[in-house]
C-alpha cells in the first residue's frame, strides 16, 4: 500500500526520500487503513524508513497486533537535483531535462537521480526477500508510489522507467498474489475504505 497524504503531497512538492510528515489528512486515511486492515491474517507489517511510510504503517501495526519492520530498501526512488522542489519550478530550472520528461519519462534524466535500473532492481530484490519469508502466508508492505509501480510492472514483464501508467492513490491498496507459482495482479488503488478521504494521486512520493 501506498502511505496516507504527506505535507508535501499536498504542496505539489517533490519528495524522493526526502522525508517530510504526514498531513493531517494523511493521518486520517492512515487511521481508515488501519480499520480496514484490523481483521487481516498477515503475518508481518514491513515498511519503508521514512516518516510517511512508517507514520502510515503504524495505526496498521496496532490494529493487528503486528510489529512494524522498517526496511530502507523500501524507499522511494532517489530524484537528485529534483527534490523537495515544486512540480511548477521544474520547468524553469531544468527546462531541457522536465521537457524531455514531459515528452517521455525515464528516471535515468534525472539529474544526480538513483537511475532506472538502479531504482528497479533495489526495489525487486526486497519484494523477492519479503515473498521468499512469507511463501504461504500474507504480508503487508507500505510503501510509496514508484515502488508499487516496479511492482506492478515487474508483474506485467515492463519495464516502468519513470512512466506511471497505474493510479496509485495516497492510503491505497494494491493486492499481488502468487498462484501455483505465477504472480497475479488481484487489485490496484482500492480506496473503498476512504469514503470522501479519497487518496490524491499524486506521484513519485
Amino acid at each position: 500500500m501506498r502511505h496516507g497524504e504527506s505535507t508535501w503531497n499536498r504542496e505539489h512538492r517533490i519528495q524522493g526520500q526526502l522525508d517530510p510528515p504526514l498531513s493531517e489528512h494523511g493521518r486520517a486515511q492512515a487511521a481508515l487503513l488501519a480499520r480496514r486492515l484490523a481483521s487481516s491474517r498477515a503475518e508481518a507489517i514491513y515498511a519503508s524508513d521514512l516518516k510517511r511510510a512508517l507514520e502510515t504503517a503504524a495505526p496498521v501495526a496496532a490494529a493487528t497486533g503486528l510489529e512494524v519492520q522498517p526496511l530502507a530498501e523500501l524507499r522511494e526512488i532517489f530524484l537528485g537535483d529534483w527534490e523537495g522542489l515544486h512540480t511548477a519550478e521544474l520547468a524553469e530550472r531544468f527546462p531541457e531535462v522536465w521537457a524531455s520528461w514531459t515528452s517521455e519519462p525515464n528516471w535515468d534524466l534525472v539529474p544526480g537521480g538513483e537511475g532506472a535500473a538502479e531504482f528497479e532492481t533495489r526495489v525487486g530484490a526486497v519484494l523477492d526477500g519479503i515473498i521468499e519469508r512469507h511463501p504461504h502466508g500474507e504480508a503487508i508492505v507500505v510503501t510509496h508510489g514508484g515502488v508499487v509501480q516496479i511492482a506492478l510492472h515487474r508483474i506485467v514483464g515492463k519495464p516502468s522507467r519513470g512512466l506511471f501508467p497505474f493510479r496509485i492513490s495516497n492510503a491505497s491498496i494494491t493486492l499481488i498474489e502468487k498462484r501455483e507459482g505465477r504472480f497475479i495482479i488481484a487489485g490496484v488503488n482500492d480506496i473503498g475504505h476512504l469514503g470522501d478521504g479519497a487518496g490524491r494521486p499524486v506521484g513519485p512520493g
